[in-house]
């Protein structure tokens, strides 16, 4: 019990004071704050059943706290970006391992309703599904597993694999980096964050009471 209330007061302070929790956790542990982040993006982007995690939000923070000198900017982007190009790639060989018959059986891991939405995603926008995708929360993390269970060419699906991880992960790291030198963004940091944090999980919570509704009608 005492170690629950550890951790949500860890969080409670995280969210009150991200700038000071990160930069002891940097001074604490330095450099494993990095292996931390990769597997944050890794893990949301290759395993079809952690959709949840805030990858769009986190690139910003990263961004952010690199424009503070707390992380490296260059070497972030870099890691982030092989992170999110394994995870998709790890995603899509699973995908093609399982084959369709995930379609036919319920799993309680992996919602049938954001399979179908991210299949429907991909037949709307073909390949480029894997570049759009990065952009939409869930649908991020479900849509190189479609590509995987349409068997879709390898060659295809890495090219526009590393042309989205590309464009997501420098495109966000940096705006966080930029934005976070503008001075009334400095001086209401935390307020930053906590925004960014809500916006981040909204489509999360949306889902969650669209699914709700679904059931109940």
């Amino acid at each position: 019990m005492d170690f629950v209330i550890s951790i949500f007061k860890f969080f409670i302070e995280l969210l009150a004071h991200p700038d000071k929790i990160v930069s002891a956790f940097v001074a604490n542990y330095g450099n494993w704050v990095y292996a931390f982040l990769f597997l944050i993006i890794f893990v949301e982007t290759g395993l079809v059943i952690m959709p949840f995690l805030p990858g769009d939000s986190l690139l910003f923070l990263v961004g952010a706290f690199a424009s503070q000198e707390i992380f490296n900017l260059w070497f972030s982007i870099g890691l982030l970006f092989i992170a999110a190009v394994a995870g998709d790639t790890l995603n899509y060989l699973i995908g093609k391992k399982i084959g369709p018959v995930v379609f036919e059986k319920n799993y309680k891991l992996i919602k049938k309703e954001h399979l179908l939405k991210a299949q429907s995603f991909y037949e709307k926008h073909g390949a480029k599904a894997i570049i759009l995708a990065r952009f939409v929360p869930i649908v991020r993390t479900f849509a190189p597993f479609i590509a995987g269970v349409a068997s879709m060419n390898y060659s295809k699906f890495i090219s526009y694999n590393l042309i989205g991880g590309a464009i997501w992960v420098v495109g966000v790291t940096l705006l966080g980096f930029f934005l976070g030198e503008i001075p009334v963004i400095k001086n209401n940091f935390e307020k930053v964050v906590l925004l960014i944090v809500f916006v981040s999980i909204l489509p999360i919570f949306i889902e969650f009471f669209k699914s709700k509704l679904s059931k109940k009608a």
